[in-house]
């Protein structure tokens, strides 16, 4: 139903975009308001060829959904799922005087109120209203100060989806002859997918290196003093610089020879040549610490942060997000400006007062400016709503939107407070070996005297080995020349680390670095490569596929220009410049789609594709060996002249060394011949498939006399065939173990009149009789369950869903930070997963029961829990599809 304020028929119709944003609206809104949403976008580009109106169907653009032979004017078809909201909105409309299109201020909300206008056709005067947050001051004053559609937006909007479906349906099948099929390219995730590859071969070609020094505790034998000892490390020999991670290059040879590299045996006897050396303190060097606040959020910097401290995706942080901007408690969410309005600063300032005190805040607002280039800086930052800011505490709020608005008030009101304040200190400890070495330790501390912003907010980090902002190290009261005696002396080794793999927060970062997407585009980039199987998370890291190496490197190697860096970020300035009345569509989608000035265009790209080996794009020789990885259809194995064994799925690529490859090899390879079925005369053989371990028989091929014609696929005589249990290994299996299996389903005997069938299916074992079923203990039951026990178990109420009786959990992980429950991994039909006992999430490739953390298993479970159940699909044929062709945009 509409919501509704003042009279039944009303004069004024609201559209916007989602049923919450239009239930909060209608209460700020007065008598003669009907407030309807269009739940999202009405219509689009056909996604498939049904959708195609019947009269375009012949055209040879078709497919694409666009006209490239007429100004690349996009065919719309308005979504079958939206139909009957359309229908309902036109009924709406007319008994409405005037319309309000009320949907988001940006390119994807204007063009969502331009298609609505296109498609509803009013009659009556349209107005475009806009606001940045849903307050009764902010409905109020964007109902009395509407302005036109912004066709501008709405045309660079457009430009972004033609460009994004002539890169997906040109590149794409491209992928589905070279790579394997159904795969997908994008403009965007296309590029992004890239880094992380590009991130895992320098982790790949990296080699470590391992060097040492010393650690000694230093005692100043004052007893009073708090503390009295410190720790410091050994920096120089004999006035040469003991190595240190950064002074080696990713090949583990050193950058620099100046540099004395400790091997661990010097770095031993270095370690007792200076025992019982006197020491002294050489100098003592204090600097001011000044730590300003960040600025307010904006949208990549809140999925960073919220990544980091709450262990958010980025999907899901936009997600409850939205829900706090559609409910009124934030200002909105996709933006790339840090400014705030007076208001706002007033607001923070005020909260700030209240809170800590006059002492920590400024005597003039702090102002900040983006340093982003691209940033468009239409909205405000993400803060919290309306002219007084609600404390965490006064929301009412729970679980996940309490948490993430907490952290934007956190933010927002550290925004307006003063610096953090305090002193870096730096100790220079020298020494002499009784060797005659001359040494020196260092050492750093640091100490705040004013907390400032820090009362109130701490940025978090990728880098778990950086300190917080509002850590302190303290170190004793030292002077030059202070005698100091050496209590332990410890050899200390360290190794070079590969370079950190992305994590979402970071991939964020480095796209938004790049220039490359926008704001709104980051969630749904990484929720795509991650959905699409080109990359999956270990923890919270990033790691690409295999297959996603493969597509890469066919990118890289055909289509250079379509993945490079600059070129995408210059595409974003194109739809900037668009938006912006700067550029036209039309000439700029010439250049893209059929090039100009000898630059070659993407509809040339895709006509030749004769030179590309699919063979050899996906092949990567394993370094140091002969051996080759490739990635087939069914998945990456690895040959060596012919000789072939699957690629673990969860391997990662870095992982996949000489030595990992060879091991691979060494194991069966899983046909093994385990003898003959003496009741058959038929050879039982134990193979490694797709799915697992199992144990099949050889069916003898027939006489010629006997099958003189081709037999039906479905006529044919298919061998017994079962997957071995849990418990059982491939390599040791017996004829005897596998002619158990084959004895599967197995016939327990009768009881009531029926038989009784032992089955291994894929919710685990269980027994059968007519058309009841009791699940089993284990597999191992199959074998051995007689029918008596099978008459207990069927006198039994059959116990389903969560009254059943619960194994043990795996793994205890800690209490859920949504819900407050405890959360453990258990094995599930299809695997293991965690639960809080309310919510089930599967665990992804990558994840395992080992290692998975809290952190990680509070995200899937906040992303589960934001699914909703996936709708019934209608047997009723859907009607014949009605579309119009829509011409370009122009300004009237």
């Amino acid at each position: 139903m509409p919501a509704k304020n003042g009279s039944a028929g009303g004069t004024r119709l609201v559209i916007v975009e989602s049923p919450a944003k239009a239930k909060t609206i209608a209460g700020y809104l007065g008598r003669g308001y009907i407030v309807e949403s269009s739940i999202g976008h009405i219509r689009d580009l056909p996604e498939k060829a049904d959708d195609i109106p019947e009269k375009y169907k012949g055209a040879p653009w078709a497919r694409l959904g666009v006209n490239v032979e007429h100004e690349f004017e996009p065919l719309y078809v308005v979504n079958p799922d939206k139909r009957s909201q359309v229908n309902k909105l036109r009924q709406l409309l007319k008994d409405a005087d005037e319309l309000y299109l009320a949907t988001d201020e940006d390119r994807e909300g204007e063009a969502i109120a331009w298609h609505l206008r296109e498609v509803l056709k009013p009659k009556v005067p349209v107005h475009r209203m806009v606001f940045h947050e849903i307050t009764q001051q902010a409905i109020q004053d964007a109902v009395a100060n509407p302005r036109d559609l912004n066709l501008r937006l709405v045309d660079a909007q457009e430009t972004r989806r033609i460009l994004d479906r002539l890169y997906g349906y040109e590149v794409s099948p491209v992928l589905w002859k070279k790579v394997k099929p159904r795969l997908s390219a994008g403009r965007v995730q296309s590029v992004a997918t890239r880094l992380v590859v590009e991130r895992e071969r320098d982790r790949m070609a990296f080699t470590p290196a391992h060097y040492w020094d010393l650690q000694a505790l230093f005692d100043t034998g004052k007893a009073e003093e708090r503390p009295r000892d410190f720790t410091a490390t050994l920096t120089v020999v004999d006035g040469r610089r003991v190595a240190q991670g950064r002074d080696f290059a990713s090949t583990g040879r050193l950058k620099n020879a100046d540099v004395l590299h400790l091997s661990e045996a010097a770095a031993g006897e270095l370690a007792g040549r200076l025992r019982g050396s006197s020491f002294a303190v050489k100098s003592v060097e204090r600097k001011p610490y000044t730590r300003k606040p960040y600025a307010p959020f904006r949208t990549t910097t809140l999925q960073q942060e919220a990544s980091r401290k709450l262990g958010f995706s980025a999907k899901y942080t936009m997600q409850v997000a939205q829900r706090l901007y559609e409910n009124g408690f934030i200002t909105y969410m996709r933006t790339d400006s840090i400014t705030l309005s007076e208001t706002a600063v007033a607001a923070a300032r005020s909260q700030a007062l209240k809170l800590y005190g006059a002492a920590y805040i400024p005597d003039k607002p702090r102002v900040y400016a983006s340093k982003v280039k691209s940033a468009q800086e239409a909205h405000e930052a993400i803060r919290p709503s309306g002219e007084e800011f609600r404390t965490p505490g006064e929301t009412g709020l729970s679980g996940d939107m309490f948490r993430l608005y907490e952290l934007i008030w956190q933010r927002t009101v550290s925004s307006q407070m003063k610096d953090a304040v305090g002193e870096s200190i730096t100790v220079k400890v020298a020494g002499r070996s009784s060797g005659g070495e001359d040494v020196e330790f260092s050492a750093s501390g640091r100490t705040i005297t004013f907390y400032g912003f820090l009362k109130a907010y701490v940025e978090g980090s990728d880098d778990p080995s950086t300190d917080r902002d509002d850590s302190e190290k303290r170190l004793p009261n030292l002077a030059e020349g202070d005698a100091l005696s050496a209590s332990r002396l410890d050899v200390a080794g360290h190794s070079t680390k590969p370079p950190a793999r992305y994590t979402e927060a970071s991939l964020v970062k480095e796209l938004e670095d790049r220039e490359i997407g926008r704001p709104s585009t980051y969630a749904s980039i990484i929720g795509t490569i991650l959905d699409r199987g080109y990359v999956f998370k270990k923890g919270t890291a990033l790691v690409p596929s295999f297959l996603a190496f493969a597509v890469v490197n066919l990118l890289e190697q055909h289509f250079g220009n379509l993945v490079d860096y600059d070129f995408t970020a210059e595409m974003e300035k194109v739809l900037d410049d668009i938006a912006n009345d700067r550029a036209e569509r039309v000439p700029e989608l010439q250049r893209f789609y059929y090039g100009v000035d000898g630059d070659e265009g993407l509809k040339e790209m895709v006509t030749d594709l004769g030179d590309i080996d699919a063979k050899e794009i996906s092949s990567f020789p394993v370094k140091g060996t002969d051996i080759v990885l490739r990635v087939g259809r069914y998945g990456p194995y690895l040959d060596r002249d012919g000789q072939r064994v699957n690629v673990p799925e969860d391997m990662t690529p870095d992982e996949l060394t000489a030595e990992k490859a060879e091991e691979l090899f060494s194991r069966p390879t899983g046909d093994r011949e385990l003898g003959k079925d003496q009741a058959t005369g038929h050879t039982i053989v134990a193979k490694d498939g797709r799915y697992g371990p199992y144990v099949t028989e050889v069916l003898p091929e027939p006489a010629e006399d006997e099958a003189p014609k081709k037999r039906k696929k479905a006529d044919a005589p298919k061998p017994r065939t079962s997957s071995l249990f849990k418990s059982m290994s491939l390599d040791t299996i017996t004829l005897e173990d596998a002619l158990k299996l084959l004895s599967i389903p197995r016939s327990v005997g009768e009881l009531d009149g029926e038989e009784v069938v032992a089955y291994n299916g894929k919710f685990g074992p269980y027994l059968k009789k007519g058309t009841d079923s009791r699940s089993l203990g284990s597999e191992e039951d199959l074998l051995t369950v007689t029918i008596e026990q099978a008459k207990e178990l069927f006198a039994q109420p059959k116990q389903r869903g969560r009254r059943a009786a619960a194994a043990a959990p795996l793994r205890e992980l800690g209490d859920d930070p949504n819900s407050k429950k405890p959360v453990v991994v258990k094995e599930g039909r299809f695997g293991p997963y965690v639960t809080d006992g309310e919510t089930n999430a599967s665990l992804r490739k990558g994840d395992t029961v080992e290692d998975i953390t809290i952190e990680r298993a509070a995200e899937l479970l906040a992303e589960r829990r934001e699914r909703a159940p996936a709708p019934k699909k209608s047997s009723r044929k859907a009607p014949a599809k009605k579309a119009t062709a829509k011409k370009p945009a122009t300004k009237s």
